[in-house]
């Protein structure tokens, strides 16, 4: 983590199981590990509070933290706290920026169109609950010495994700509830980016100019509006590559729609650097 933090923190203490495990969670934690400064993590951060409330700015936007809110917090977003009560506690699981392409975990790029404007749900009792508990097992884990504490640590935190998908697409509905337009469009891309990777597609059926459309998903999520569609097409694709050895390139670019497997390949390699085959067995 970057901005001075506080080295006698619980998280700056348990730093070397977050190198060794890639995945660490620490309970108890009472504020943010900077001590008041704006934090931006170079790691994925999940928070669940389980009492007391902080007041604090999202890159700049108003949230309030409160028992039952669970938060998933992508790298390099600023987190600046304004108040703290007291009684504030959450548990926070730090992830490794290098482990969410690992199999077990590429679940979380499903959502990051709905977690990077907006990281934060307030569930219901039963939910939160039911997430705390999992996070009490993972916690667990990571104090043994286990020689597949790793292993099962990834395979506790990727049941998370998925009950917490489920979860808030429950709790917020699978539509936009804050009328935000880069939100929608968002929403959008995830159902279209098959069939549609032209913005001017998304800008119609929003009734906006594409002009407009790239100008407001700038301020609200820090991207343009072609980013998100890269981002959707190349998970899909390292998620096929990945999870299914028995599909071919080919088969892959005739599922994501493109032309030809060369097409595919061109532009799998411009936004990873890695062609399709080379990507394949590294991951293997």
């Amino acid at each position: 983590m970057k901005n001075n933090i506080n080295p006698a923190h619980p998280i700056a203490e348990g730093s070397h199981r977050i190198k060794e495990d890639g995945i660490a969670v620490f309970h108890n934690v009472r504020r943010l590990p900077t001590d008041g400064e704006p934090l931006t993590s170079p790691d994925y951060v999940i928070c669940i509070v389980h009492r007391g409330t902080m007041e604090l700015l999202y890159d700049d936007m108003p949230d309030r933290a409160l028992r039952g809110l669970v938060a998933v917090i992508f790298p390099n977003h600023k987190l600046t706290p304004l108040s703290t009560s007291s009684d504030f506690c959450n548990t926070v699981i730090v992830v490794d920026e290098a482990m969410v392409d690992e199999p077990l975990l590429q679940v979380i790029h499903q959502f990051q169109y709905r977690y990077e404007p907006a990281p934060s749900v307030h569930l219901d009792e039963h939910d939160y609950r039911a997430l705390s508990k999992i996070s009490d097992v993972m916690h667990e884990i990571s104090l043994t010495n286990m020689p597949e504490r790793r292993l099962l640590m990834m395979q506790q935190l990727g049941c998370f994700l998925r009950m917490l998908g489920h979860y808030r697409q429950q709790a917020m509905g699978d539509e936009v509830t804050n009328g935000r337009i880069g939100t929608q469009y968002l929403n959008m891309v995830a159902h279209h980016f098959i069939e549609h990777r032209d913005v001017a597609f998304y800008a119609d059926r929003l009734c906006i100019t594409p002009k407009y459309l790239s100008r407001v998903v700038r301020q609200e999520t820090g991207h343009v509006p072609a980013h998100w569609i890269h981002v959707q097409v190349v998970r899909k694709a390292q998620e096929l590559l990945t999870t299914h050895p028995e599909i071919t390139v080919q088969a892959i670019a005739d599922q994501l729609g493109f032309a030809d497997q060369q097409s595919f390949s061109r532009y799998f390699r411009r936004e990873t650097g890695l062609s399709p085959t080379m990507f394949r067995q590294k991951n293997k």
